[in-house]
This record gives structure tokens, C-alpha cells and sequence, in this order.
């Protein structure tokens, strides 16, 4: 009876190593993760659209089977809003805006936001309806820019780099009286950044933010000069964001992972051809 109740005794505790080593190697750290996460990172983002529906419902479904995170998306209608609902913790990251916004956005609202990646960049072009080429453009020529100090800025930058101006340096935002050099007279007309695309008719030429060049029926046709992407363009990037106390988060950087794909690249190409170009592998 001694040696049958021995026997039985080895016979659990074999049992049950051999549970607890299933186990370890079902459920350890480093192994298996994916199968045993549940979180959940809430994204902030400003007026979806349908290829960025797309781009995210295929971030969030690798973000899924490979790390084990659920993605949940809230679409907010006003520039204003995700940073603010970030900063309080309503969301998680939030992904609308390139570098330049941030940074202006955290000196008005002494905000704790930062970038922990990238996705795409939108190089904004200078359009006409009068001429075909940039060097058709005469001296004294009428060139519409948004009047907004952001895309001002971004809108004499590309006329710098269109050897049309000469600016000011060291500057973060740069306004007309930042223009040093205006050897061909450029005569700089300031309208609302809504209103540049329906203006080109008028003037010469035109600086035009995408969201507002399609409706307008600006293309290909209509372009004389699309912004570089060079050491100038890098602020116009835009990023996915979270706040600084949570730059280490492995969820949060799985995140980044999972958009930061192949297959976001093909989707970017499919529905922006390139007037978004995929932005993390850039070198500005």
C-alpha cells in the first residue's frame, strides 16, 4: 500500500510539471503573446476618409493577430479636438496632424504631446490655370497663398524651393516679410487657404492644399512645381501621437508597427496615388 501510495504521489507531482511547463510555454512572456492580449488602444483622428477607413481597418486587423490589440477609432470633425482629448486621456494616440502642428500646439496649450512614428507626407503644389510650366511664370506674376500662419509658411517654403523667392532663415514660421530676394517680383496675394483652389483663374498661379485641390478640379494638368521632400518638408509629415509619459508603451508602439507596413503603402498608393507618400522610410 506504501509503495502504490508513493507511486501515486510521483505520479501528480510528474502531472503536474508537466502542466506547469505546458503552461509556461503556452502562456510565457515572449511567447505566444498575440493569443493572450486583450487591449484595447483608442485613436483619435480627424474627418475619415474612405482610404484612411481602409488603412486603419488594416492596421487595426494585424495590430490584432499579431500583438493582440484591439484598435477602436474616433473620428473628431475639428483639428482642435485630439489633442486636447489626448492630453486628458480620453484617447490613447491620435493620428491628423504633421510636426509643424504639434509643435505649434504644444507652445499655445503647454501640451505634453509627442510623435512616436510616422505615416505619410503631402507635398502640396503650385498650380496654374495660365501656364504649363514653372518657367513660364512672367516677372510680376500673381501668386495666391493660404493666409493661415502654418500654411503661409509651407506656401513661401515651396516658392523658395521653386528658386522663385529667397527667405529668411532660422525661423519656424515664416509670414511675406520674411521674404529677403524677390528677384522676379512675385507679387504675393494672401487669401483664405479654402479659397486659393478657386482663385487660380485670377491669378497666376497658385499654392493649394490637397483637401482643397480636388474639389477645385486641380490635377496633374493644372501643376507647374509640387513641393521637394527634403530637410524643409520633414515639419509637414504627419504622425501618429501619444502623450510623453507614454513614449514606452509597447502597445502603442506595436500601433506604430502595424501601420507602418507594406500593405499601407499599396493602400496610401491605391486610393492617394501620390499625392500622399508613405513617410517612414523617407530620408529628409
Amino acid at each position: 500500500m506504501r509503495q502504490k501510495k508513493q507511486r501515486n504521489i510521483i505520479i501528480g507531482v510528474i502531472v503536474a510539471v508537466i502542466v506547469v511547463v505546458a503552461a509556461w510555454f503556452g502562456l510565457g512572456p515572449g511567447l505566444n503573446q498575440s493569443k493572450t492580449q486583450n487591449h484595447v488602444v483608442t485613436v483619435g483622428v480627424v474627418n475619415l476618409s474612405k482610404g484612411d477607413q481602409a488603412i486603419w481597418n488594416h492596421t487595426a486587423a494585424l495590430a490584432k493577430q499579431k500583438y493582440g490589440i484591439t484598435i477602436k477609432i474616433k473620428n473628431f470633425t475639428d483639428y482642435n479636438q485630439p489633442n486636447k482629448a489626448l492630453q486628458n486621456g480620453d484617447i490613447n494616440l491620435n493620428s491628423f496632424q504633421h510636426y509643424a502642428f504639434l509643435r505649434n500646439w504644444n507652445k499655445a496649450n503647454n501640451g505634453h504631446v509627442v510623435a512616436i512614428g510616422r505615416t505619410f507626407v503631402s507635398p502640396i503644389r503650385l498650380y496654374s490655370k495660365k501656364y504649363h510650366k514653372l518657367n513660364q511664370l512672367p516677372d510680376g506674376a500673381t501668386i495666391a497663398v493660404p493666409n493661415d500662419t502654418s500654411n503661409e509658411s509651407r506656401a513661401l517654403i515651396v516658392l523658395k524651393n521653386a528658386g522663385l523667392i529667397s527667405l529668411r532663415k532660422n525661423k519656424a514660421l515664416l509670414t511675406v516679410s520674411d521674404i529677403i530676394k524677390n528677384p522676379h517680383n512675385i507679387k504675393i496675394k494672401e487669401v483664405s487657404a479654402d479659397q486659393c483652389g478657386r482663385v487660380v483663374g485670377s491669378a497666376d498661379a497658385a499654392v493649394v492644399n490637397n483637401t482643397f485641390a480636388v474639389p477645385a478640379g486641380l490635377g496633374k494638368k493644372q501643376t507647374i512645381f509640387v513641393e521637394p521632400l527634403n530637410k524643409d518638408s520633414l515639419q509637414w509629415v504627419n504622425i501618429i501621437c501619444a502623450r510623453k509619459a507614454d513614449v514606452n508603451n509597447k502597445d502603442y508602439q506595436n500601433v506604430v508597427k502595424a501601420y507602418q507596413t507594406t500593405e499601407t503603402k499599396k493602400l496610401v498608393k491605391k486610393y492617394y496615388d501620390d499625392t500622399e507618400l508613405p513617410a517612414w522610410d523617407i530620408k529628409f
